[in-house]
C-alpha cells in the first residue's frame, strides 16, 4: 500500500510539487499537469526538465492523469477519438522513462441532454474504448477507468457493462470516492433525481478495483436540470464520500495499490472559478495527506485489532475420565 495524489494541486510547478510530495515523507505523484499543460502535452524540453528533477528528489510518478477519453471528448466525435489515440501515443514513451505503469482514463463524455444513455452511442463508445486500451496492452501499460464525468460514472451497472464490454487485462477500474457523490444516479428510466452513494457504487465494483482516488464532499444543491449536483469538497472523512468505510473495507481486504488524493478544496482542476494562492494549495494538499495517512493508520489499527480478538479463543476445559 502507498500514499501518492495529484500534486497539481499543491502548486503548478514541479518544484511545488516535488516540495508538497517530499513533506508528507511521500515517493510517488500522480502526474496531471505541470504548469498547468498536462504530462502528455508539454514540450519535449519540458519534460527532460521534469524528469530530471523528479529523479533528483528520489520521487517517481506512478500514474499518469491523462485526458484520454475524458469528460470533455465526445464519443460520437472521430476528431475527439483521434485525440485520445494521439495522447497515448505521446504517454507512453514517457512512462516508459519514468517507469510508470498506470494511465488514467475514462469512457467519454455522456452526450449533452440525451437521457438515458443511448444504444448506437454506447455501441461506438465501447468500440474506442477497446480500441485505446487494445493499444495499452500492447504498450504493457494498464489502462485505468476513473468513474468520473462520463459513462462508467452513471452508476455501478455502467461500470460493470463497460468492464465486461472491454474484457481486457489491461483494463481495471479506478474508484473516486467523491465523485458519486454529486452524479445522479442514471440506472434505470428517468427522471434522475437522486445522487449515486458511494459505498454502494463501491460495494458493487471492488473486485474490478486497481486503485483509489480519494476525494470527499458534502451536496450543497440539487438542480432538477442539470446532469450533476453542486458540491462543497471536505477534507476526507468529513464529507458524504464514504471514505471511512471504504478504506476500512479496502484495509480488511488486504487492498495492497495506491491510495491517491484529490482534495478539489483550493483548486479544481476543470473548473477554473475553484482557485487559491500557490502556498494556500500546498498547506492544504499537505494537511489533506496528513488527515488521510490518519485515517488509513485507523483502519489498520482497527483490522490488527479485530484479527487479534479473533485469535484469541477460551481455553475449553478437560473432559474428565
Amino acid at each position: 500500500m502507498y500514499f501518492t495524489g495529484f500534486a497539481d494541486e499543491a502548486g503548478k510547478s514541479i518544484d511545488a510539487q516535488i516540495r508538497a510530495t517530499k513533506e508528507l515523507g511521500w515517493k510517488f505523484i500522480e502526474s496531471r499537469a505541470i504548469d498547468g499543460v498536462n504530462m502528455t502535452d508539454i514540450s519535449d524540453e519540458k519534460f527532460e526538465e521534469v524528469y530530471a528533477k523528479l529523479t533528483a528528489a528520489g520521487v517517481s510518478v506512478n500514474c499518469f492523469g491523462s485526458a484520454v477519453a475524458n469528460w470533455a471528448k465526445d464519443p460520437r466525435n472521430d476528431e475527439d477519438f483521434l485525440k485520445s489515440i494521439q495522447e497515448l501515443k505521446r504517454a507512453f514513451p514517457r512512462m516508459k522513462r519514468l517507469g510508470t505503469k498506470m494511465i488514467r482514463a475514462m469512457s467519454f463524455r455522456i452526450p449533452d441532454g440525451i437521457y438515458p444513455y443511448p444504444a448506437d452511442v454506447e455501441k461506438e463508445m465501447f468500440r474506442k474504448v477497446r480500441y485505446l486500451v487494445s493499444m495499452c496492452e500492447d504498450a504493457g501499460v494498464l489502462y485505468l477507468h476513473e468513474n468520473c464525468m462520463n459513462y462508467g460514472g452513471l452508476s455501478a451497472q455502467h461500470t460493470l457493462k463497460l468492464v465486461e464490454a472491454v474484457d481486457s487485462k489491461a483494463f481495471g477500474l479506478i474508484f473516486d470516492t467523491g465523485n458519486p457523490i454529486h452524479s445522479y444516479d442514471r440506472s434505470g428510466k428517468p427522471p434522475y433525481t437522486k445522487t449515486q452513494s458511494s459505498w454502494g457504487f463501491y460495494s458493487k465494483v471492488k473486485k474490478h478495483i486497481r486503485y483509489v482516488h480519494i476525494k470527499d464532499g458534502r451536496i450543497k444543491e440539487r438542480p432538477a436540470n442539470e446532469f450533476y449536483a453542486k458540491a462543497d469538497y471536505t477534507y476526507p472523512g468529513e464529507g458524504e464520500g464514504d471514505v471511512k468505510r471504504i478504506v476500512t473495507d479496502l484495509v480488511t481486504n488486504g487492498y495492497n495499490g495506491g491510495f491517491s488524493i484529490e482534495p478539489h478544496m483550493a483548486v479544481v482542476f476543470h473548473d477554473a472559478a475553484v482557485s487559491s494562492e500557490e502556498d494556500e494549495k500546498a498547506r492544504i494538499y499537505v494537511e489533506y495527506g496528513r488527515r488521510f495517512m490518519k485515517i488509513v493508520a485507523d483502519a489498520a489499527d482497527s483490522v490488527r485489532q479485530k484479527n487479534k480478538k479473533t485469535s484469541v479463543r477460551p481455553k475449553t476445559a478437560k473432559k474428565k475420565r
